[in-house]
C-alpha cells in the first residue's frame, strides 16, 4: 500500500472530490432473484460472471455531491504525494448506533493499492471513537469490487433495498459490529 494520509475532507478538497472518477470496472454482478408463494417470499443473491467488463456507472448524480457532503456526519479524504486520491462519506444513524459508509471512491489510477481498504479502516476508528456500535456499507449491486472489498474486511451481508438509487439500482448492504 502507498503511504497515504487520511483525514477529515477540507472545503478546498471539494472540487477535487468531485472531479474524482466515480465509475468502476466490473465482471460480475450480484443477481436478484425473488420468488413469492403464498406465506413465503425466498430473495436469493447469486454472483454471475458477465460475459465481458462492463464500466458501471456512478448511482447518485455527481453534479450535486458537494451539496449532498453539507449533510454528511464525516467526509474522509485519501491524501498521496499531496493530492486528493479518495474518499468515504460517513452517514451517523444515532438511533440504531450505525454509521453508514456510503460511498467509497478511490482515482481509477490508484485503485487496487489498498487505499479503499485504508479508507474503510478509518472510518472504522472513527465510528469506534464516537462509541457506534455498527458499521455498514452500501453499494450498488453491480459494483463487485466494493462487495468484494465489504467481504475481505470482515463484512457480513445485511440487506438490500432493490429501488435505493435514482436510477433504481439495487443497494446491497454489508454490515460489521464494532463491540
Amino acid at each position: 500500500m502507498p503511504q497515504i494520509e487520511i483525514r477529515p475532507a477540507l472545503s478546498s478538497d471539494i472540487n477535487d472530490l468531485v472531479n474524482i472518477d466515480h465509475s468502476c470496472v466490473s465482471s460480475y454482478v450480484w443477481q436478484m432473484d425473488r420468488q413469492i408463494d403464498e406465506g413465503q417470499i425466498q430473495v436469493n443473491f447469486r454472483e454471475i460472471r458477465l460475459p465481458r467488463s462492463v464500466t458501471i456507472t456512478y448511482p447518485r448524480d455527481v453534479e450535486n455531491l458537494a451539496e449532498d457532503w453539507q449533510h454528511a456526519s464525516g467526509l474522509l479524504v485519501a491524501i498521496f504525494e499531496e493530492n486528493v486520491v479518495g474518499y468515504v462519506y460517513l452517514k451517523e444513524q444515532s438511533e440504531v448506533q450505525t454509521v453508514t459508509l456510503r460511498d467509497i471512491v478511490v482515482a481509477k489510477k490508484h485503485r487496487h493499492q489498498g487505499i479503499g481498504t485504508g479508507l474503510v479502516l478509518a472510518a472504522r476508528n472513527w465510528a469506534v471513537q464516537r462509541n457506534f456500535r455498527r458499521i455498514t456499507m452500501e453499494m450498488p449491486s453491480k459494483n463487485y469490487p466494493a462487495i468484494r472489498l465489504a467481504m475481505k474486511l470482515g463484512f457480513e451481508f445485511s440487506g438490500y433495498n432493490d429501488a435505493f438509487y435514482a436510477n433504481k439500482d439495487i443497494a446491497l448492504f454489508f454490515s460489521r459490529f464494532l463491540k
